[in-house]
């Protein structure tokens, strides 16, 4: 049998099984985290929250279920155990992010950071949003490509012949039976969708171990929740722009202040950068603006910010998920997290059946402009 008529057959095979339990099986919900837009010259968005375990979840369980990935809540909660969270213990939410640097249009994807963002064009009377995803990255040793592309392609069901290359890593690491071929479905590590860049051989694409997700898992793709995937693909057209950043520290304005997140530096882009020579790169734009000069009169003058540099040392000495003040006399993380009532999570655990590729089936929370009320994001398809 050829190659092509083993596809074929292994193809029908799945879609006739596919069919079967789709008659048995409501459709899952899309999901997303999507913000409007600041109109106060702000580049954050989002708020952060805290909850209450109230049953068996696992910190995996209640990242997953407020769009956050594995680093996000594990940063967020260093002293609380990722399998065994404390019943009624207080578990922060760290939905508050700073956006990437502009300009803010189609795909933006902060490698560091671990996190998607898409600012789709807004319909007549809408007002501009954002819609954010967190993600998996590549593992050691491989990379993303950095820059500008478009997505090229739209994939429903991909099936994955698995290059030579990483036949052979997972042959040396003793995994001699590692499958030439996988088939579409829910076991297929490419996931149930995928969306192809203009970078060769790179996808955006659902994953079939969605507890990995928001750790170095990949060969180079980027992987997604099995439910934002539906979400992305719903969202997303062949030929819009993506870019692709490496900025491990991120800078923004919240309010008046200056704020700053740190992630974790990939060492296959750079690794002679740094923290403080980050962080001073990130800053420049706010701290030169006073003695820019203005485009015309009537311009607003321009606003130059203050640094508190002990507290940009305070941020680059760990790893900082949540936009902290580095502005004199700022708020610290202390001040924005100790006022928040924490709120009773009561949401069952995922399970072992929402280990696949395969949506689960359940409500997945947005978030709404202001941050503090979950909602649905207004996008329901089926699951393709």
């Amino acid at each position: 049998m050829s190659r092509q008529q083993f596809r074929y057959f292994q193809c029908k095979r799945w879609l006739a099984t596919l069919m079967f339990f789709s008659l048995l099986l409501p459709a899952a919900p899309a999901s997303a985290l999507r913000f409007e837009l600041p109109e106060d010259g702000s580049t954050v968005v989002g708020a952060p929250k805290k909850v209450i375990p109230q049953g068996r979840n696992t910190l995996l369980d209640i990242a997953r279920h407020f769009e956050l990935g594995y680093h996000e809540i594990t940063l967020a909660n260093p002293k609380v155990d990722v399998w065994v969270p404390e019943v009624h213990g207080e578990i922060v939410i760290p939905t508050q992010f700073i956006l990437p640097p502009k300009p803010w249009t189609g795909v933006i994807i902060n490698i560091p950071q671990r996190r998607l963002f898409y600012f789709p064009k807004p319909a007549k009377g809408e007002k501009p949003a954002v819609i954010t995803f967190p993600i998996s990255i590549a593992r050691d040793g491989w990379s993303t490509p950095l820059g500008d592309t478009k997505i090229v392609g739209k994939h429903k069901d991909p099936a994955w012949w698995v290059p030579k290359s990483i036949r052979e890593e997972h042959k040396a690491a003793g995994d001699e039976n590692f499958p030439e071929y996988f088939p579409p479905g829910p076991n297929n590590p490419m996931g149930m969708l995928a969306v192809g860049l203009g970078f060769k051989s790179i996808f955006i694409h659902g994953t079939n171990k969605p507890w990995g997700l928001g750790m170095r898992t990949s060969h180079g793709c980027l992987h997604l929740y099995p439910e934002n995937a539906v979400t992305f693909f719903d969202l997303i057209a062949v030929g819009e722009a993506v870019r692709v950043i490496d900025e491990p520290v991120l800078v923004g304005v919240k309010g008046r202040q200056l704020v700053m997140a740190h992630y974790e530096a990939i060492a296959e882009y750079d690794t002679s950068q740094q923290p403080m020579t980050r962080a001073v790169v990130a800053l420049a734009p706010y701290l030169q603006r006073a003695v820019q000069p203005r485009a015309r009169p009537d311009d607003p003058a321009p606003v130059s910010h203050d640094v508190d540099w002990d507290r940009v040392k305070q941020v680059l000495a760990q790893y900082q998920v949540l936009p902290v003040s580095v502005s004199p006399a700022g708020d610290t993380l202390e001040d924005m997290l100790d006022p928040l009532v924490p709120e009773p999570y009561t949401e069952e655990p995922f399970g072992v059946d929402a280990n696949n590729a395969m949506p689960p089936q359940r409500r997945q929370p947005g978030v709404q402009a202001d941050g503090n009320d979950p909602t649905l994001v207004p996008t329901d398809p089926a699951v393709p």
